[in-house]
């Protein structure tokens, strides 16, 4: 279905945040498509050099002008042995409760990057995460897209969740 005036292609699902008939739930497709759209648009009216809080404001406005619910360092829960810890962990932003964004300003995004986001996936139960370092002059170059408990899809019903480490290697393609 393609929502009027916004020309979106949406699934019929309805959305998590409400249970009113009416509000479709935007596809993970279309809702990456829209945070990398939008972190673009930023990124040529602003350029490299700003502070990452800059950057994460402008990302916020563009988001919600889109109609995206948009939550900003959205506290992260770390439970270990059944006893909820406070270390201050932090995503940069949500959209819609489904993607997190991790956002850099940095010379060369690094390992411990990715896996900051995977343990933010993991922690926070979501399906996909948008890691964005707005330091570099093209923006398409600072931008990786990481999925967490990855299930490739298969026409067998036994499915087995390939982990972030093998999803994006070559080997996993392999028989």
């Amino acid at each position: 279905m393609i929502i009027p005036k916004t020309g979106l292609l949406c699934d019929l699902s309805v959305s998590p945040a409400s249970s009113a008939v009416g509000i479709f739930r935007v596809s993970d497709r279309t809702l990456t498509s829209d945070i990398i759209g939008s972190a673009i648009k930023v990124h040529r009216k602003l350029g490299p050099g700003l502070l990452e809080s800059a950057y994460e404001a402008c990302l916020t406005y563009e988001l919600t002008k889109l109609g995206h619910i948009v939550d900003r360092q959205r506290p992260v829960p770390l439970i270990y042995e059944a006893v909820k810890l406070d270390c201050g962990f932090r995503a940069d932003i949500v959209v819609d409760g489904r993607v997190a964004v991790e956002l850099k300003c940095k010379d060369t995004l690094h390992p411990v990057d990715e896996a900051q986001l995977l343990s933010h996936l993991r922690l926070l139960n979501l399906p996909l995460g948008i890691l964005i370092n707005f330091h570099v002059v093209l923006l398409k170059d600072g931008i990786r897209r990481l999925v967490n408990n990855y299930v490739e899809p298969t026409e067998d019903r036994d499915q087995k969740p390939l982990t972030a480490k093998f999803a994006d290697s070559p080997r996993a393609c392999r028989a």
